[in-house]
């Protein structure tokens, strides 16, 4: 069995990485591994001037005595990270190599060559500083949290570190979690013996159900990226003929909630527990993922599977690769919402198909996404990464 040290940068909103770090450490815990977990959090940011925080997000010396400690105290066979932004900082993957421990990372996001991670920018998705040496563009614009300082030092940290070698040197393999993802990080020079693919997961199976409540569903981060006002758009030209429920939290929430109170047929349901929305899911017509970013996997989708739900997206980005249209899903053009209006009135008119999706998106989640079959995968990357292959 294998000791494994998982670190991870928590960010302040549940979901997401967070819970994929979680449920990593919980897999490999389950089948007799040794895990040994690190962990820094947004939180403490908060107490931090301005130039601490840009030198801890470019080289945090305290994260890399204390992860030298662990390392030392327990030797782990391999580092696995998930986050090291802001607080981690690449150092860590220093001090792994110092102490002869192969680093494994999950790319979840686009940070290393744009300063937000979503390549995404006033409603759109941007691509301009993919393949700069320096995000410059994000900087200038401010495009994390919409500030100029702190999208200047995530741009600082992506330009050092690909100045002097980190990204390409001292990682031993990075993990993409889609086939899409995979080319844009070798188109922006990552080495292409590095950059493995290997999907999230779902460690509990919810299994499968019957889409008994007829109704679309959308389960996620209510934020303009995500595409919200494009879905609330098109139900509009339906005449609240069929009911959408929207399941989740964040800046649009206000905008939601208002549009529940106006509109037949859309029903605003607020934050909602995991356990809520695999319920929501199992009783679901589909799911509607309108995205206006590229996305890297939602969770969502692999939720939607598990519970044999297909699955309406914008066809871009990872979405028209990991959703089959006609098969697990359907595809609808990104941002237009009268496309979108007739795939969701199509879906409705056809059950049957609706019904043959179904166990289509539950075969998916068999081969691609269930917790064993992660596990294996998991276990062969990091084989890979201790041999040095």
């Amino acid at each position: 069995m294998l000791h494994v040290l998982v670190a991870h940068n928590y960010y302040r909103h549940p979901g997401g990485e967070d819970a994929v770090y979680e449920a990593t450490g919980s897999l490999l815990e389950a089948r007799g591994n040794r895990v040994t977990r690190f962990t820094a959090h947004n939180d403490a940011t908060a107490s931090m001037s301005r130039p601490a925080l840009a030198k801890a997000a470019l080289w945090n010396r305290d994260v890399r005595l204390r992860l030298r400690a662990t390392m030392r105290a327990g030797r782990p066979n391999v580092a696995h990270f998930m986050n090291t932004f802001p607080l981690i900082s690449p150092a860590a993957y220093y001090t792994a190599r110092d102490e002869g421990v192969p680093v494994v990372q999950t790319l979840h996001n686009y940070r290393l060559f744009c300063v937000n991670g979503l390549l995404f920018h006033e409603g759109r998705v941007c691509e301009d500083c993919a393949g700069k040496s320096v995000s410059w563009h994000g900087a200038v614009r401010g495009c994390y949290h919409n500030s100029r300082a702190a999208s200047a030092v995530a741009a600082a940290v992506s330009g050092f570190h690909r100045l002097i070698g980190t990204w390409s040197a001292e990682v031993d393999i990075y993990i993409a979690l889609t086939e899409f993802a995979r080319r844009k990080f070798l188109d922006c020079g990552l080495p292409a013996s590095k950059v493995v693919v290997h999907p999230n997961f779902l460690h509990n199976d919810p299994g499968s159900g019957t889409g008994a409540g007829g109704y679309a569903l959308f389960a996620g981060r209510l934020s303009a990226e995500k595409g919200l006002s494009v879905l609330l758009d098109a139900w509009q030209k339906l005449g609240g003929k069929t009911t959408l429920k929207i399941a989740g939290e964040g800046p649009l929430a206000a905008q939601a909630a208002s549009q529940s109170r106006k509109s037949v047929g859309i029903e605003y349901l607020g934050p909602c527990s995991s356990a809520e929305i695999l319920a929501l899911m199992r009783d679901a017509a589909f799911l509607v993922l309108p995205s206006e970013c590229y996305e890297g996997l939602p969770m969502a989708i692999v939720e939607a599977f598990a519970s044999g739900l297909p699955v309406i997206a914008a066809g871009h980005g990872s979405m028209s690769t990991l959703i089959d249209h006609g098969r697990t899903g359907l595809h609808f053009r990104p941002g237009d919402s009268e496309d979108l209006a007739a795939n969701l009135q199509w879906a409705f008119s056809h059950p049957a198909v609706l019904a043959r999706m179904r166990t289509e998106a539950r075969a998916e989640f068999e081969a691609l996404y269930t917790a064993e079959k992660h596990y294996r995968g998991l276990v062969e990357i990091y084989e890979r990464a201790m041999s040095g292959n």
